[in-house]
């Protein structure tokens, strides 16, 4: 008889990762198995083997994969349960397909591709040079900072092939859905079989590309967002994460883990090379390679040879004569519109928030429309004529007239893509255009319009940050960004961080061809250096400010950061749980650790609860696990290593 530790894919007992088992035959461990646990049968995942315990134990049911999961994911999920502080069954569960018990029909998918012309590279100097810093370095992180248009994607599929060639797998992660099918598009030309794993495939298809990695017993090319990380490729020998900046890559449920990080130890224990790719790379990134003598490849000129420079022009939007034709569209923005549309050309508009207005409000009385719930304004969707929280999702009738004083001087303030979509359907009523946001139907994503955009079909491209990020659009000529500086007013560490990168990254959409392109910028603050940095695309001044801001500040990279959140029925048990776990953590932690706070969360009041904080700096994690250990188990929920604290 044999005996293994299993690790149940749900929590069996607090504070107990693992259940010992019995089998008649030697297994392996990674092995996929189910295991009785009192009259139930759950899936479990060993994670070693042991000697005959002391005490009687049951034996594994069925063996759901005779191949184990190969030996570095395992370790990536031990290491995740640890680092994170995260039960190990929540992480069997990130880990593990849905319905991985489950028997399914095979069957094969093809991701439709378009022709692109480009499978012969020719390098220019600065790709080459990254190409052989990469290579030279041993295995470990490499960042790639290319300008956008840079040609980073060549450089991919350069070191791809060179890890195909030597007999390892690839592995491509992108920070959204939408930039699968552009990846696919682009290393398609190069690798007959590509793997696509996404959540926006079915449980079953999601399942079948798991079994078939599972399988494999050739070195393979894997697309897909975070979640492909935990694709049982067998011999890992390139991780590349594009767009490494994006905070999509920090998961937001339990396990809490930032991507880059957990492949940074997915390839120690692959001993393979990690690539962060990006325009705007994170400062914290930035820095930690700066400190460490990481490689940093930079490529600082775009890669097509007839590249002509985007005409940018900054439009001051306190100056009110420069919006005679429209409340908040220039007069600038809509000529410019006008010339493309007229010369058959595409052109983006970008804001980063959506909905119609923001704010609906009485002229009479200054009565305004929230939620009754999170305390916060209801968003005006006009298209569906309705009021909605963005936290609850509560939905409202729109007021006809005031609920205090029955006025109907109801009106609504402040812009978002859909207001921004109608007015532009008003003026150019015979242009094909499409809005891109988080209202957005599964039928209607970048994703599944890709082609459309790619061809130009589309002709006015209206969204969020979700068009503002590494999409190549051959046929687009103009952006357009109604407020550049919306992200400053924001209360937290990486507002200037993340403005930057989002009009810097809006601005790399154009300016990749010889012909000549336009970006028209719209700002209440034109002069601030942020804005200024990101529209000439200035990184070493963004990140210098950056720091210099960090630091004074003490925030990463010059600490390790915790917050630890109480949501409670009333705002007095709030605070005075928040002030007893201060005062508590006070005794239990070294003097040199900063505890702030209590204080209300940016979104205080949410689903009907108050929600207070307590901020936690230290120079080193450990005291943070330690604070996290203290921590009372019900009504209290951490993040550790937060990318922001909205």
């Amino acid at each position: 008889m044999y005996y293994y530790e299993v690790a149940p894919n749900q929590i069996i007992r607090a504070g107990q990762p693992s259940l010992t088992y019995s089998s008649s035959t030697p297994l392996s461990i990674g092995q996929v198995v189910r295991v009785p646990v009192g009259q139930k049968t759950v899936t479990g995942l060993i994670i070693s083997s042991i000697h005959k315990p002391q005490y009687e134990v049951k034996e594994i049911a069925t063996i759901i994969e005779e191949i184990p999961l190969p030996p570095p994911l395992v370790q990536l999920a031990l290491w995740l349960s640890e680092y994170y502080l995260t039960p190990l069954a929540n992480v069997i569960q990130t880990i593990l397909p849905r319905g991985v018990e489950k028997t399914r029909r095979s069957r094969k998918s093809h991701s439709e591709t378009r022709s692109r012309n480009r499978t012969n590279f020719v390098f220019n100097k600065e790709q080459s040079a990254a190409i052989a810093s990469i290579n030279k370095a041993p295995s470990g992180t490499s960042i790639l900072h290319g300008v956008t248009g840079s040609g980073k994607t060549a450089v991919y599929i350069q070191l791809a092939k060179e890890a195909i060639e030597a007999g390892n797998s690839v592995l491509i992660l992108v920070p959204e859905i939408a930039l699968t099918s552009q990846l696919v598009d682009e290393f398609s030309q190069h690798f007959p079989d590509i793997l696509l794993s996404h959540s926006r495939q079915t449980e079953a298809e999601r399942h079948l590309v798991w079994r078939e990695v599972l399988n494999s017993a050739s070195p393979r090319v894997a697309i897909g967002p975070r979640s492909a990380l935990f694709l049982p490729l067998s011999s890992i020998g390139l991780v590349v994460i594009d767009e490494s900046h994006e905070p999509s890559y920090k998961q937001e449920q339990s396990p809490k883990y930032h991507a880059a990080r957990a492949a940074s130890m997915l390839c120690l224990q692959h001993n393979a090379k990690l690539v962060l790719g990006s325009a705007t790379p994170s400062v914290q990134d930035y820095f930690v390679a700066t400190a460490t003598n990481k490689p940093i490849a930079r490529m600082t000129h775009p890669a097509a040879k007839q590249y002509r420079a985007p005409s940018v022009e900054l439009i001051d939007m306190t100056k009110r004569a420069k919006f005679k034709r429209h409340r908040f569209l220039s007069d600038t923005l809509l000529a410019q519109l006008e010339k493309d549309f007229e010369q058959g050309k595409q052109a983006m508009i970008f804001h980063n928030r959506r909905g119609s207005t923001s704010v609906t409000l009485c002229e009479n009385c200054g009565w305004q429309a929230g939620c009754p719930r999170c305390f916060i304004p209801l968003t005006l969707h006009a298209d569906a004529h309705e009021l909605r929280c963005h936290i609850c999702g509560l939905k409202s009738q729109v007021p006809t007239s005031c609920p205090e004083c029955q006025h109907a001087n109801i009106i609504h303030k402040g812009i978002g893509t859909k207001l921004i979509e109608s007015e532009l359907k008003k003026l150019f009523p015979s242009v094909r255009m499409s809005r891109f946001d988080g209202d957005t139907s599964s039928d209607d994503t970048v994703e599944a319009r890709y082609n459309e955009l790619y061809s130009g079909d589309i002709q006015l491209i209206i969204g969020t940050q979700v068009i503002a990020k590494g999409l190549d659009l051959p046929q687009l000529h103009t952006v357009g960004i109604v407020q550049a500086d919306a992200g400053l007013s924001l209360p937290d560490f990486s507002s200037s961080e993340r403005t930057f990168q989002l009009l810097a990254q809006a601005v790399g959409r154009v300016g990749r061809t010889a012909h000549q392109t336009h970006v028209v910028v719209q700002s209440y603050q034109p002069t601030h250096p942020i804005v200024q940095y990101g529209l000439s695309q200035n990184y070493e001044g963004m990140y210098q400010r950056v720091l210099s801001e960090r630091k004074q500040g003490h925030f990463p990279p010059y600490c390790y950061l915790l917050q630890l959140v109480c949501s409670y029925k009333t705002e007095a048990t709030a605070i005075k749980n928040s002030q007893e776990l201060r005062d508590k953590l006070q005794h239990i932690l070294p003097p040199d650790v900063q505890i702030l706070g209590p204080t209300p969360t940016f979104y205080e009041r949410m689903r009907d609860t108050y929600r207070w904080q307590l901020i936690i700096k230290s120079s080193q994690r450990e005291h943070l696990l330690e604070a996290v250990r203290h921590m009372p188990p019900k009504n209290w929920y951490f993040e550790l290593d937060p990318i922001n604290l909205l």
